[in-house]
Formats: C-alpha cells, structure tokens, sequence
C-alpha cells in the first residue's frame, strides 16, 4: 500500500511539472491561441533535431526565437494640433523607461561581439559595481588577419557598469560631493593603515603605492568612482590623467583612471527632461519622430542619445550635463587641491600649466555652439578628401548646450584591429594623414585622440568623425617651426632639434646636458618612423616604452613648462601614434611627411633651417 501511495505521489508530482512546462511553453501558448502553424513549425524542428540526434549528426535542442521588440526606452512622438509633441508608444503605463540595473543587483551575461566570432568577452557584475571582464583578444599583443585571431590567455580587466544618478549641479552639491570624496579617502587611508600595522606593507612593483597608504586600490576605486559621479570637470581632469604613463603616475591610481575612461553615470530622465526644456523648449520632441532615452555614451560633459527627426533622418543629440559649464573653475580648483594634498603628481609635469589649460580647453569644449561651428568647418575642410567624412549639424534642434547632428556608423579603432592586415594599414595610414593635414594644411585640429571619435565604415573606406569640442586652431609661426623641428627629429639632426626646440619654448637655454641629450634623444624616437622612406612596422619598436624613459629623466631636470599649444598637440599626435600601434598598421609615413613639407608655405621673412631639408 506504501508503494502504491509513493507512485500516486510521484504521478502527481510530474503532473505538476508537465503543467507548469505547458504552462511556460510559449509553442503551447500559440496553439491555445489558434496559431497551429506555429505549433507544427515547431513539431517538425524538433522531430528533425530528434532524428539527427538519433543518426549522430547532431547533438543538441532546438531554441525558439521571438520576434524583436521594440526598445523599451525609445518614446515615439504624434504631434496634435496645438504643435505639443506627446507619447504615441511605450511599452510601459506610467510612460516611464525602467532605469539601468543598479550596481546593488549582481549581474551575469555574455556578451559576442562578432566579427567571425572574433571577440568573446564575459563580463560579471558584483556589488562593487566593476566588472570583471575576461577578453579573448588583447591589445596589439597578436596579429589578426583575413579573419584569423590568435589564441591568447584570458586576462581579467577591470570594467565599470553606468548607473543612474543625477547630476549635481548646484556648487554646494558639487562642493559636498567633493568634500564627501576627501573623507573616505581620509576613511581609506586610515584603514589601509591599520591594516598594515597588523598584517605588514604589501609586496608590489609600485614603490610609491607600496610607500603611501592613501594609494590602496580601495581609495582608487573610490576616487574613480566619485569622478563617474560628479561627472564635468571633474571627470575630465581624470580621463587626461589616465593617458600618462606608469612610470608618472602610480598603477593604483592609473587602474582607477582606466575605469573613469570607460564613461560616466547616466542622468535620470526627469533631469534629461529638464535641460531639454530649457534648452529647446518644452516643445521639443515636437521636432521628432522618436528618442532613446538609453544613452548611446555617458561622457564627461554630457550624453548622446539616438532620435530620428520629422523628415526621418537619424540624429545624435548631444546633451550636457547640467551645472558642468558653471562649475568648471571649482571643479579644477578641488581636484588641483586633492592632487596637492595626496602628492600624487611629479613637480615635473607643471600642474598649474596643465590645470590652466584645461580650464580653457574644458571652456571651449562646453559651448556646443562652438562644436557646431567647428564641425561645419571640418565639414567644409575635409569635403574634397577622400576617405573622411564629418556629419551633417540639425541646427533647429541645437543650443548652447544641445547639439543635434546626422548620426553616422562605424567601427572604432580598437575593434578596426580585428580587420586584415590590408584594412588596418590603409586605417592607420588615412589617420596619420589627417594627423598631418590638420597642423600642417588646416593649422586647425580636432585634438581629442578617443578611438570612439573615429569610426571606420568598411562598405564605403571612409572614416566618419565626430566629436570636435576640442578642435581649436594653431598660429602659423609655431606650426611653421614645430614642421621644421618634425623634420630634424626625422633626419636625426641634433642642433636643428635644440634650436627649433628653443624657439618654440620646450628650452630655455640654460639645460643641463643630461637634460639636452634626454630632450633630442625623445626627439629622435618620434621621429623614427619619418627617418625612412617605405612601409614603417609600428609593431616593430615600442615607441611608447622608449618615450617613457627619457621622459623620467626630463620630468627631473625640465627647467620650464611646455608652450600651451603642446598640451592638446602632443596629445593627439600621441593618440595617432597609439592608434597605429593598436592597429599594427604599416605606414609610409616619410612619404606622408615629405608630400606635405614640400608643399608647406613657410612665412616669406623666415629662413628655412638648410639642416632641416628633406634630404
């Protein structure tokens, strides 16, 4: 009778089960419904996957597919007759998309980026908020070509997922974020402290971070944190710092300052909302058809959204965080005393100058009218060049702090080393052109070297640029002279490379030899891949390595700031060098140098240094 009983309870408990399958089964579903097509597509799958199975082709189930849903943060627009634009779709009653997961949420997923299967990251999120991300294909540490990848060792990368906060932007709640920032750092400092009394000092590499209890990776964590935060000037500053080498800055902090690079936190919508009102006018989205209220990219100074106008046309709107413009000087002021206090940077590196100057770049970059201006002059300037185009600027739907252009498609640098070998040597050699074309031809530069600001459309070879907030233009005297000093680096020509370096303000005159020597020989390395004619390998040296050395050695015996041009240049004529190593582009670029020297209108009143020819 036992048994009889255990059976009965064993039929029912499948009974159970099979309901609640059938209850889940959306086949099923469909069949309630009246779609028996559905239910007999589905029936032949499966008995074909069975019978394949059984002969030992295959092994595996059949996955059903739903068709694609809309996004659930894009709102469609229907105008009525007072011209007032409202919702017209959304998947949700309360007209509210829901926010991005929350970083108090674990989060698993995988995610293929495909290009013949060529990357396969697998990112995890846990409290923290920093994913831990496992990559397939690093760097420019393997070569890739017609399609093939070498297989590398997984390496754990530290990524940050974007949360929604609001923005502060008022000065006390900026002040406050600032202030709230310092005291965990205290806070860290304090615990890293203890920690080491118990436990001893840890063993690394980095003899500062092993010195200074302030530079644990917790209070770099925190510091990036707040930074994503805060968002603004604040970020900015960061995003800089993140490009200078470890051999300046500690490895904690530069681990930090490579998750502040990933991007910012998002704003809210209720917040979104507002700064397009003020803006645009409460009209706004009467000028669209639909807007993604899920950010495309979370910058430092705002977003870019997805819409599409009236007459269909797909757009990026660039929309600035609120308070960043206004709060722009205490922002550099409170990082500047954050960086005197934890001694963070070598008396080298000249703060004040840099701070200055990124005050006026941060300025610049913030007036959105500004950028337009300045895209429709690349607009105009690149318009006969093969291989670049610059999107077309929506001025009915732009501000002083909305910015509304065509929105363009492509592939960024990095994933452009995943092409052949073919494709990447013809990428790294337009970049290096319009390097070139840009100081030398326009003596206008767009000088933000971000990978994401240049995206390669493979069906037509043209790269697509975006992004010229910080273009800015050079006078003629200092162009003429910093070609005359490219030229000499090129031809290894050592008086030519002081004199012109004197002339335009790297020396005073007055340098010790160690520091001349380190000065030219930096110099020399630049100029390396100009020094020969043919194809230059730029995975054939490590012109990053090399430059770090000697700028050890300059940071100690520099006896005077870098002109202010050298800041934004340097930066981007780095970011093109960056981008050729990331590529592994084989360039010819003497020939690129020699097409625009010979051509260069040096001012009449001026000899051209005879050491300086193209020889």
């Amino acid at each position: 009778m036992s048994s009889l009983n255990q059976l009965g309870r064993l039929v029912n408990g499948l009974s159970l089960i099979a309901k609640e399958i059938v209850k889940r089964s959306q086949t099923i579903e469909n069949a309630k419904k009246g779609d028996l097509e559905t239910l007999l597509a589905s029936s032949i799958k499966n008995a074909v996957v069975s019978a394949t199975d059984l002969t030992g082709l295959t092994k595996g189930t059949v996955r059903e597919f739903s068709s694609p849903r809309p996004k659930e943060s894009v709102v469609y627009f229907n105008s009525n007759n007072d011209g007032v634009a409202e919702d017209n779709v959304n998947s949700f009653s309360n007209g509210v998309a829901p926010a991005n997961p929350t970083l108090d949420e674990p989060i698993h997923c995988e995610i293929v980026v495909s290009s013949n299967d060529q990357t396969i990251l697998e990112e995890k999120v846990g409290n923290d908020g920093l994913e831990r991300e496992s990559e397939s294909n690093l760097d420019h540490k393997h070569d890739v070509d017609d399609g093939e990848v070498a297989a590398e060792a997984p390496v754990d990368l530290k990524r940050r997922r974007p949360r929604e906060r609001k923005v502060p932007a008022t000065p006390f709640s900026r002040a406050f974020g600032f202030a709230a920032l310092g005291a965990g750092l205290a806070w860290g400092t304090v615990q890293e402290s203890a920690k080491r009394l118990v436990y001893g000092s840890p063993n690394s590499n980095d003899k500062q971070s092993a010195i200074s209890p302030f530079l644990s990776e917790q209070n770099a964590e925190r510091l990036a944190l707040a930074l994503c935060r805060m968002r603004g000037a604040a970020l900015k500053i960061g995003q800089m710092l993140s490009i200078q080498d470890e051999s300046l800055v500690p490895a904690p902090i530069l681990t930090a300052l490579d998750i502040v690079r990933q991007g910012a936190d998002v704003m809210p919508r209720s917040q979104l909302n507002q700064v397009l009102d003020a803006e645009l006018g409460r009209d706004w989205s009467s000028k669209l058809t639909s807007f993604d209220y899920e950010p495309m990219a979370a910058a430092s100074i705002g977003q870019v959204h997805q819409a599409v106008t009236k007459d269909g046309m797909d757009v990026a709107m660039k929309i600035q965080y609120p308070g960043v413009a206004d709060s722009i000087e205490s922002d550099i002021q409170n990082v500047k005393l954050l960086l005197d206090y934890t001694n963070l940077i070598p008396e080298g590196l000249y703060l004040d100058r840099a701070m200055k100057v990124a005050k006026e770049e941060l300025s610049r970059e913030c007036d959105y009218n500004l950028e337009a201006s300045n895209q429709k002059r690349f607009c105009d300037l690149l318009s006969s060049r093969e291989g670049f185009y610059v999107p077309l600027v929506i001025d009915d739907i732009s501000s002083k702090r909305v910015l509304t252009t065509e929105l363009v498609y492509g592939v960024p640098i990095d994933k452009v080393a995943l092409l052949n070998q073919g494709t990447r040597n013809y990428v790294g050699r337009k970049l290096l052109q319009l390097t070139l074309m840009e100081l030398f031809v326009f003596r206008f530069m767009q000088t933000d070297p971000n990978w994401s600001n240049f995206l390669y459309d493979e069906a037509t070879r043209t790269i697509n640029l975006i992004d010229f907030g910080a273009a800015r233009d050079y006078p003629k005297r200092f162009v003429d002279d910093y070609l005359r000093m490219v030229m000499a680096c090129a031809n290894d020509d050592r008086e030519a490379v002081i004199e012109m370096s004197k002339r335009l303000g790297f020396l005073t005159g007055k340098e010790s030899e160690v520091m001349l020597e380190a000065h030219v020989q930096a110099g020399f390395v630049v100029g390396l891949p100009f020094s020969k004619p043919g194809g230059y390998d730029f995975r054939s040296t490590n012109i990053t390595q090399s430059i770090s050395n000697l700028g050890a050695t300059m940071l100690r015996h520099r006896l005077t700031p870098p002109p202010d041009e050298a800041y934004s240049l340097h930066r981007k004529l780095s970011g093109a060098f960056l981008a050729c190593i990331k590529l592994g582009a084989v360039v010819p670029c003497r020939e690129l140098l020699l097409e625009v020297y010979e051509h260069y209108p040096f001012g009449e009143d001026e000899d051209i240094l005879s050491s300086a020819s193209a020889s």
